[in-house]
């Protein structure tokens, strides 16, 4: 039996009126927990990429600062380093400078430590990624396999985060 067998019945209450039911169900964390066990992480990804995209939830910047705020400094580390490889650096001097910050990376590259990533404020987080979304949209679905691997992380960015991306797992399953 495929996970798309198994969770096809869960999956059916997230495909209402053309994407994503208007509230988020009671029980949204508990599916998205199944799902997220269940589903390849590459469809877990596609979710989370409509999630940061969508018009129903908060601007990318917004979101992804919940997700650094939450996250262990390996996680945090993980994810601006995800950020850091699309940008160019002259934005990146920017928006590091602009913050007070221009001497983190240090001579190490473009590549930040867990403890350099610990220094980082949220509104530095939410510039860099709202300037890495604007100069490469593609950032968003780097960060969403990224964050992929990380399913309790995702449920921090609350149900109507969690409906969207199921809303879409949906989509790709009834497409399969």
């Amino acid at each position: 039996m495929t996970w798309t067998d198994q969770l096809g019945n869960l999956l059916k209450q997230y495909t209402t009126s053309g994407g994503a039911a208007a509230q988020p169900a009671p029980d949204v964390h508990a599916h998205f927990d199944q799902v997220a066990q269940a589903a390849p992480a590459s469809a877990i990804a596609e979710g989370l990429s409509a999630a940061f995209k969508s018009d129903k939830t908060p601007a990318f910047g917004q979101m992804l600062t919940t997700l650094f705020n939450n996250s262990s400094g390996d996680q945090k580390a993980g994810m601006i380093n995800q950020l850091l490889s699309s940008v160019n650096p002259d934005t990146l001097k920017q928006v590091l400078g602009g913050a007070g910050l221009a001497g983190i990376l240090g001579g190490a590259g473009t590549q930040v430590t867990p403890d350099q990533a610990q220094k980082l404020s949220p509104e530095v987080v939410q510039q860099l990624a709202t300037h890495a979304e604007k100069t490469n949209p593609s950032v968003v679905d780097s960060v969403s396999t990224f964050y992929s691997q990380h399913s309790t992380l995702i449920k921090t960015l609350g149900g109507t985060a969690l409906t969207v991306a199921l809303a879409k797992v949906a989509e790709r399953q009834k497409q399969a």
